[in-house]
């Protein structure tokens, strides 16, 4: 992709008269009013964010990551909560400020407030970013921050006195509220688009996942896709044992605080909608409804094999042998005995839907292997299938036609898994103040 265009089009917008939208190419804060059920953890307003442009309907909406919580500390955002780092706590937990998007600095002073980065934190959310190309950086971008501990699919109130009864938290788990509410604004506020690339990463991977059918719907695109990085939806039947599927603990905690099982729950709206897309006994079937649901759709689900940050919070707050190993390589191996195995069952139950595609290499020294599309798609090639990173994938995904890009890394090669050194220096004070 090349950004002559791109610039051309900033330069022309200078030319529009300000009558036809104030807001192109700069930030434009959006505030759902409380009548929609919209709301942060704490109960403050739900604010998301549009960048506009006045020369393409194409719209690409991004969800935020930033860990989960089921917990009071967690919830707070305190380290000290069940897995005692911030990053696994619930981001931006006092709410969204109206400048988020543009003050950089908010994640150094404020834990995971301020993740985004000024749109930096991954190449979908930022026009002209320094370190990746994407063709969607032309479009229109919506990013949606996360703010409700929930990874945008509860609608939920729960009270949480586990660590200091006298002081309890009431947390708005919102996220599914929020994703309606933000697809119906759009749909009254956007232009039908001529296409939708719906994206997230971590958290944010998972509410793709779970938010698509509400923007698909609202939006009505001509063409629409979905890449969800690293917030994979295990199959998990509420009945297994933790021997056959070890999120099992985890999944059906969720349920119940997240209210996901809820009259107004996720799982029960979508059921509701599409009797036959899943079953509420298995979260997972959503992976494979939404393939039903919208059979001429293109999806994707991407995730590393030893991925080793939403692994540890789906499982070291469930096994105390995990919880009490030593930090470092003895814990993440002991994570990754139970993750390898359900990463591959998922992938094998996308296998038989034709407008299903998977990308799943084996390693990244970035992030403990976690996500593909934070800040940069680099060390994300998997050789043995000529592919050189997610941007092949991505691409193909958009424009592609047919089954999309199907690849799990065999052979284990490490090479080419590395982010540019001087990026990782960089970010030592954010992964300090995140607590990696």
């Amino acid at each position: 992709m090349s950004f002559k265009p791109l610039l051309s089009a900033v330069a022309l917008a200078a030319l529009v008269p300000l009558a036809s939208h104030a807001g192109y190419y700069q930030w434009e804060a959006v505030e759902l009013a409380a009548n929609t059920g919209a709301a942060c953890g704490d109960g403050s307003p739900y604010r998301f964010f549009v960048n506009r442009t006045p020369f393409s309907s194409k719209t690409v909406v991004i969800f935020e990551g930033g860990g989960a919580c089921w917990d009071q500390n967690s919830c707070a955002g305190k380290g000290d909560g069940a897995l005692g780092i911030s990053i696994l706590s619930a981001s931006n937990p006092n709410g969204i400020p109206a400048d988020y998007m543009t003050n950089v600095f908010n994640v150094l002073n404020g834990g995971m407030s301020g993740l985004a980065l000024g749109g930096l934190i991954t190449p979908f959310s930022m026009r002209m970013h320094p370190l990746q190309r994407v063709q969607t950086q032309s479009w229109n971008i919506v990013y949606a921050p996360y703010c409700t501990g929930d990874v945008h699919t509860g609608n939920k109130v729960t009270t949480y006195t586990d660590a200091d009864a006298a002081n309890p938290r009431v947390q708005y788990h919102r996220g599914s509220a929020n994703g309606l509410a933000m697809a119906n604004w759009l749909a009254a506020n956007f232009k039908r688009p001529d296409q939708l690339l719906v994206t997230g990463f971590s958290a944010g991977g998972a509410g793709s996942t779970a938010n698509y059918g509400w923007l698909r719907l609202a939006m009505n695109p001509k063409k629409s896709a979905l890449l969800a990085d690293s917030g994979p939806l295990f199959q998990v039947n509420r009945t297994d044992s933790p021997e056959v599927s070890p999120s099992v603990k985890l999944h059906n905690k969720i349920r119940d605080v997240w209210g996901l099982d809820g009259a107004n729950g996720l799982v029960t709206k979508l059921l509701t909608m599409y009797p036959d897309a899943g079953t509420a006994e298995n979260l997972g079937s959503l992976t494979t409804g939404l393939a039903r649901i919208f059979p001429q759709d293109r999806l994707n689900f991407s995730v590393f094999q030893q991925d080793a940050i939403y692994s540890a919070f789906s499982y070291t707050p469930f096994y105390p042998e995990i919880a009490a190993a030593e930090s470092g390589v003895p814990r993440d191996t002991l994570i990754n005995q139970k993750w390898a195995p359900e990463v591959r069952k998922w992938v094998d139950a996308m296998k038989p839907y034709p407008n299903v595609g998977y990308y799943v290499p084996y390693y990244r020294d970035f992030l403990k292997s976690h996500t593909l599309t934070t800040l940069t798609f680099s060390g994300t090639a998997i050789k043995e299938a000529n592919i050189d990173g997610l941007n092949v994938v991505v691409d193909d995904l958009i424009d592609g036609k047919g089954t999309p890009i199907r690849a799990f890394e065999t052979q284990r090669n490490l090479q080419n898994t590395k982010v540019p050194g001087t990026l990782d220096a960089l970010l030592q004070p954010i992964y300090k103040a995140i607590g990696l």
